[in-house]
């Protein structure tokens, strides 16, 4: 108990480590270089100092936070739907479920913009949290019929190809250059999140993630078999419809506001289960947090560095580095490892 007390403060130490590196590289390293003294300057002046202050504020800072926050936001809804069809593959991206909320978010946004209507982030939540539902409501009955991992991901796969072609049908044929424009949060981007975003997400993350913790002890029942936890006294109609209800509003504050991120999902809980030797929901659900927040601010800083002034979008740069955790996962499991 005690070695597995010190692996898990370890890694939680590890984890905050890099997350505060990160924060510090985000906040420094762009097409505009600020040294360590022009940003404690610039946090110090809260924005009403010179440029660097004004990149800090404006740009930097909203957009990391953020970044921060998504990430982790994906990769606890990844959890909650890996615990929910007992499946390591099971992610928002992968099951089309980001597809889905990226679909009704571009048509309320082009029904919007057409129109001259400006819509709250509150809005944009409730409508990618519409199309996570709607796709959930075609992937339920899939994994009711079938058993075979393989033929879930496909359908999954396929629902998420659908969704993506009609949205960029839908972007490419519009007419009005602010819909236009949306083809680059079409592509996943968390450019252009302003403080007003930012106050509404941290709100809903917290609420998400905080629920989350509430089911640790059903889910952890659950893990052990349906069975198992009907023994403990779990409704699991309930606990399901819990489980699907935050794995869904987590995903589809996502795609509102930064569009689909690839492979978040499936990549980061593998990788914490890897690190901390458990899948312990009431361990799992912090590392999870920790470890999205980690992985999607990396590839954020590759996204905007690597190339610039070009960027890159966040989902071409988390599939590079997610992709292959899933194959080898893959491999692994095929291994019977």
């Amino acid at each position: 108990m005690d070695g597995r007390r010190r692996r898990y403060s370890f890694c939680f130490a590890l984890l905050a480590l890099l997350l505060l590196a990160l924060l510090a590289l985000n906040l420094g390293v762009g097409s505009v270089r600020v040294t360590a003294a022009e940003l404690l300057e610039a946090l110090r002046l809260r924005g009403d100092g010179g440029t660097a202050a004004r990149i800090v504020w404006s740009l930097r800072l909203p957009r990391l936070i953020a970044a921060a926050l998504l990430g982790g936001a994906l990769a606890v809804s990844g959890f909650l739907l890996q615990t929910f069809f007992a499946n390591p593959i099971a992610g928002p991206f992968v099951l089309g479920i980001s597809s889905g909320a990226k679909l009704t978010v571009a048509l309320t946004l082009i029904a919007a913009l057409s129109r001259g209507i400006v819509l709250s982030s509150a809005a944009l939540i409730a409508a990618a949290f519409l199309g996570s539902m709607l796709a959930m409501g075609f992937i339920l009955p899939v994994s009711a019929r079938v058993r075979r991992m393989s033929l879930l991901v496909v359908c999954g796969v396929m629902i998420g190809y659908i969704c993506n072609a009609v949205t960029e049908l839908l972007v490419t044929f519009a007419d009005d250059a602010n819909i236009v424009n949306l083809h680059n949060w079409a592509m996943g981007s968390f450019s252009g999140i302003r403080w007003a975003n930012v106050r509404v997400m941290v709100w809903v993350v917290i609420a998400g993630v905080s629920l989350s913790f509430l089911l640790a002890k059903p889910m952890s029942a659950y893990q052990l078999g349906e069975g198992y936890a009907q023994n403990l006294g779990v409704n699991l109609r309930r606990f399901r419809l819990q489980l699907i209800l935050l794995s869904s509003v987590l995903s589809a504050c996502v795609t509102a506001f930064a569009g689909p991120v690839s492979f978040v999902g499936v990549a980061v809980p593998h990788l914490m289960k890897s690190l901390f030797k458990t899948a312990k929901p009431l361990v799992m659900i912090p590392a999870c947090f920790l470890g999205g927040a980690v992985f999607c601010l990396f590839c954020d800083l590759l996204a905007r560095t690597m190339f610039a002034p070009t960027e890159l979008n966040i989902s071409s740069v988390t599939a590079i580095f997610g992709a292959p955790v899933v194959i080898w996962m893959l491999l692994r499991r095929k291994a019977g490892t």
